[in-house]
């Protein structure tokens, strides 16, 4: 199975909770027609050991009530609440046990012939994947090793800055697939017509960036929100213009990287570029509109992608 949009890992927690987000996004592509067939065979409680299920009678919620209350609206977060206020009472002793048992079901236990010939259909025999959560991560094209979701680390949102040249995307991609994590590169973001003015090498004003900055941070925030941990590149060249992007009621999980380089070593990797909307052209303006920031970790552009991402990791303690 390929990734699937809009379904997150079962690892991700909403409030004390592993997988029950994830039952809420099933809800969600299930309502829309968009959830695969494999999944809708699983959907409900129909199969009383499958995760659905487990969820269900460990919340002391029918699945179909929950729909239900899902459909009305709101944030997983209120949802949740909604089942833990009707449902059977758990503290947060029980949630940590439910937490530690849906994460190593599987391993050891009497479902660990059933993943290991589920491996070896999948081809995935060899590759690390222990559990049933492994299972479905890797099956949906997440690196459970490289990410160590198993883990429950707070998530964290890596925002790489700097000027055109400054190798963003390299870093950025290169940063994304050590962790195991998602990443984004903030040209995608841009609509049409900030595309068409860079290409004609016309500098954006405030008013062009103003969607562009806003659709970046309300990624960065739903990724946060959603238990997803990620890196996303952008040029963020003005303080207020990271001020909106790391502030806000999740501004805990995120941090600001910098990568500084000499002007002659920009210019030189802009120069080289092919098919590029930034022209070279662009890039005084862009240093002349920089203001460098002084609660970023800041790292010089010179040495190799590999030497610069070790160096994040160690500065971010990742």
């Amino acid at each position: 199975m390929a990734h699937v949009p809009g379904l997150r890992s079962p690892y991700a927690r909403v409030g004390r909770l592993v997988y029950f987000g994830r039952m809420l996004d099933k809800m969600r592509l299930f309502n829309a027609g968009q959830l695969p067939p494999d999944y809708v065979t699983n959907f409900g409680e129909a199969q009383p050991f499958y995760f659905d299920s487990r969820c269900c009678r460990f919340l002391g919620v029918p699945h179909a009530d929950i729909h239900a209350r899902l459909n009305q609206g709101g944030t997983d977060e209120e949802v949740l609440a909604w089942v833990e206020a009707r449902g059977t009472f758990r503290s947060d002793d029980d949630c940590m046990l439910w937490n530690r048992f849906m994460m190593k079901i599987g391993w050891r236990d009497e479902r660990a012939a059933i993943l290991q010939q589920r491996l070896a259909n999948f081809g995935m025999l060899g590759q690390g994947i222990e559990t049933g959560f492994d299972f479905i991560d890797k099956d949906e094209g997440r690196d459970v090793v490289r990410r160590k979701p198993w883990e429950l680390k707070p998530p964290l949102i890596v925002l790489v800055m700097g000027v055109a040249g400054s190798g963003k995307t390299t870093v950025g991609h290169a940063l994304a697939t050590e962790l195991g994590w998602e990443f984004r590169d903030a040209d995608e973001f841009h609509p049409p017509a900030n595309v068409k003015k860079m290409s004609a090498g016309i500098p954006l004003t405030d008013e062009d960036r103003e969607p562009w900055l806003e659709t970046i941070r309300a990624t960065m925030d739903e990724m946060l929100r959603r238990d997803e941990s990620g890196v996303i590149t952008c040029s963020a060249l003005k303080q207020r213009y990271r001020d909106k992007l790391l502030g806000g009621a999740h501004a805990a999980g995120k941090k600001l990287v910098y990568l500084r380089g000499s002007r002659e070593l920009l210019w030189k990797r802009i120069s080289s570029r092919e098919h590029h909307f930034m022209k070279p052209e662009m890039l005084d303006s862009q240093l002349a509109a920089l203001e460098e920031p002084v609660d970023a970790l800041t790292t010089d552009i010179a040495p190799a992608p590999s030497q610069i991402v070790a160096e994040i990791q160690k500065g971010l303690g990742l």
